[in-house]
C-alpha cells in the first residue's frame, strides 16, 4: 500500500493540518487512508479506542479519514513533564520518563516500534499520510533520527516540504533546508510547497519559481491562510492566545507552564455568548470573570508553584468572594484540593505540596495511569455526559461526598458545599452540546443552539474544498509509494 510523507521547515509551519486536509480528500476519492506521525511532542492528548494516548493532532486525522483513533497513528509520543524531561509513551503506553539528553539513547530501539506500527497500517489502508516533527534541516538531532528523514528512508515514503510564508523568510527555509541536509536526504523530498499566504498568491509568483529553480525540486501550489483553522482543536500550546471577543460573559482560563489537553475549551470558545479569555504568565485573572477554569497540567505540582508564582492563588480568593465560580479538570481538579502527595516521585522529585485548599480533597499520585473513555450523566442537570479520563493520581475527601456526575455508575468528580467550586477528571465534557448549554446557563449565557461535532466536521469539508481550490491534490496523492 501507498504513502506519503508531509515534513515542514520548522514547528507550527502547517503540518497537522495539511495532514488532515490531505486525508480528507482522499477519503473524498473512496480510499481507505489512514494518518501516521512516527514522533510527537505534545501534552494535548487523546484517549485512543484501543485504550491509549496519541497526539490530538493524529486524532483530528483520523476524523478527517472518517476511522476511530488507534495507538498505530502515533507510536512515540512525548510528553514535556519539567524544562529538561518528557514522559515517554510508546504504542499508547507510558514506558519511562527521561532526561532531553538522554532521550537520543533510547531512539534507536524505538525506531523498531515505529515501523511496526507503520508497517500494520500501511497493510491496512490503501494510503498513509504521514507527518514528520519539527523540521529534517534541524541536523544535530538527525543521527537516530525517527521522526523525519530517519524514518522517511528506513520506510522509503517520498517527502513533500513545507514553507510557512507568514513567519517570513521562507525562500530560505526551503533552499537552506536542502542546503543542510545530507544529499541522500534530500534525494528522498520530491516537492514542496508555500503554506498560510495572505493576499494574493500571484505575488509570490517570482519567489515561487526561485525556489523551484533553485532547489530542483517541484512546486505543488501556494496555499492561502485557512480562515477556518480556529474551528479545529489545535495542539500546539502557543496556539492558545488569541484575541479576547467583545462582549459576552467572561470565563477565564489559566495558562499553565505544562497545559494539557486544553482542546477541552474549543466548545467554549466557539459559543457566542462567551469571552473566552487566556490569562497569560503575569497576567491578573479579569476581574469581571464570571468562571475560572484550572485546566489539565502534564504537571500538576509544578505547575501549582508556577501558579502562585503569578499571584493567581490570591486572584482566586478574591474571585470566590465577589461570587464567581472555578471549574478544575484534571490536574487543575488536583490543585483545588488539600494536599497532593507523590511518595514515589512519578511527576519530578518525591514529596508532597499543599494545594489551594477550594476542595476537602487530598489527591496521591499513583505509578498507574488511567486512559478510557467514558460517559455518564451530569448530577445536577441529569443530562448525558460524555468524554475521556487520561491521568495519574486518585483523589478522595468529604466533598467527593457531592460528585460532579456519575460515570459508568459510579460517582466522578467533587463539589464544595455551596457548589461554586468543581473538581473533575473528564476531559471532552463540553462536546455534550445539552451538557454545555445546561452548564452555561449556571452562568447565565444562553448557549447557541449549535452541534460543536458537526462544526468541526464542516471545517474539515472546507479545508479539504481549500486543499483542492488552490494545490495540486492529484500530484500529491500520486506521488505516494
Amino acid at each position: 500500500m501507498k504513502a506519503l510523507m508531509i515534513q515542514g521547515c520548522g514547528s507550527n509551519v502547517g503540518k497537522s493540518m495539511l495532514v488532515a486536509g490531505l486525508c480528507r480528500a482522499a477519503l473524498r476519492r473512496g480510499l481507505r487512508v489512514a494518518p501516521f506521525k512516527p514522533q510527537n511532542m505534545s501534552n494535548n492528548a487523546a484517549v485512543t479506542v484501543d485504550g491509549g494516548e496519541i497526539g490530538r493532532a493524529q486524532a483530528l486525522q483520523a476524523m478527517a479519514c472518517g476511522r476511530e483513533p488507534v495507538t498505530d497513528m502515533n507510536p512515540v509520543l512525548l510528553k514535556p513533564e519539567s524544562e529538561v524531561g518528557s514522559q515517554v509513551i510508546v504504542q499508547g503506553k507510558r514506558l519511562t520518563t527521561v532526561r532531553a539528553r538522554d532521550y537520543a539513547k533510547l531512539k534507536p530501539q524505538l525506531m523498531g516500534a515505529v515501523l511496526e506500527s507503520f508497517h500494520r497500517l500501511r497493510a491496512q489502508n490503501d494510503l498513509v499520510i504521514v507527518e514528520g516533527a519539527g523540521s529534517p534541516a534541524e541536523v544535530n538531532l538527525r543521527a537516530g533520527d525517527i521522526a523525519n528523514m530517519g524514518f522517511a528512508r528506513a520506510a522509503d515514503v517520498p517527502v513533500v516540504l513545507v514553507g510557512d510564508i507568514d513567519r517570513g523568510g521562507v525562500i530560505a527555509q526551503i533552499v537552506g533546508t536542502q542546503a543542510v541536509i545530507d544529499p541522500d536526504d534530500a534525494a528522498m523530498v520530491a516537492g514542496f510547497l508555500i503554506n498560510k499566504f495572505r493576499g494574493d498568491p500571484r505575488l509570490f509568483d517570482d519567489g515561487y519559481a526561485f525556489v523551484a529553480q533553485r532547489t530542483g525540486w517541484r512546486g505543488f501550489g501556494v496555499l492561502p491562510w485557512f480562515p477556518k483553522a480556529h474551528l479545529l482543536p489545535a495542539e500546539d500550546a502557543q496556539d492558545l492566545a488569541g484575541a479576547a471577543r467583545q462582549g459576552g460573559v467572561t470565563i477565564a482560563v489559566l495558562c499553565f507552564s505544562r497545559i494539557a489537553n486544553f482542546d477541552d475549551l474549543d466548545p467554549l470558545k466557539a459559543e457566542p455568548g462567551v469571552n473566552l479569555v487566556m490569562v497569560q504568565a503575569g497576567q491578573a485573572i479579569p476581574g469581571d470573570a464570571r468562571l475560572v477554569i484550572l485546566p489539565g497540567s502534564k504537571s500538576t505540582r509544578g505547575d501549582l508553584a508556577f501558579l502562585r508564582a503569578q499571584g493567581w492563588d490570591v486572584d482566586l480568593a478574591a474571585h470566590l468572594r465577589r461570587g464567581g465560580q472555578v471549574l478544575g479538570i484534571c490536574g487543575g481538579y488536583q490543585m483545588l484540593g488539600q494536599s497532593i502527595a507523590d511518595p514515589e516521585g512519578i511527576e519530578g522529585p518525591a514529596g508532597d505540596m499543599a494545594g489551594l485548599g477550594l476542595l476537602e480533597v487530598d489527591t496521591r499520585m499513583t505509578p498507574d495511569k488511567r486512559l478510557s473513555r467514558v460517559a455518564g450523566a451530569h448530577l445536577e442537570s441529569g443530562l448525558p455526559i460524555a468524554g475521556y479520563e487520561i491521568h495519574i493520581g486518585r483523589s478522595t475527601g468529604t466533598d467527593c461526598a457531592r460528585p460532579f456526575a456519575t460515570i459508568e455508575g459510579r460517582p466522578e468528580g467533587a463539589q464544595s458545599a455551596d457548589g461554586r467550586v468543581i473538581g473533575t477528571y473528564l476531559h471532552g465534557m463540553f462536546l455534550s452540546d445539552a451538557f454545555r448549554a445546561a452548564f452555561l446557563a449556571r452562568l447565565g449565557v444562553a448557549a447557541a443552539p449549535r452541534r460543536h461535532g458537526a462544526e468541526v466536521e464542516a471545517a474539515l469539508e472546507a479545508l479539504a474544498d481549500h486543499l483542492e481550490a488552490h494545490l495540486d491534490v492529484p500530484g500529491l496523492l500520486a506521488l505516494s509509494r
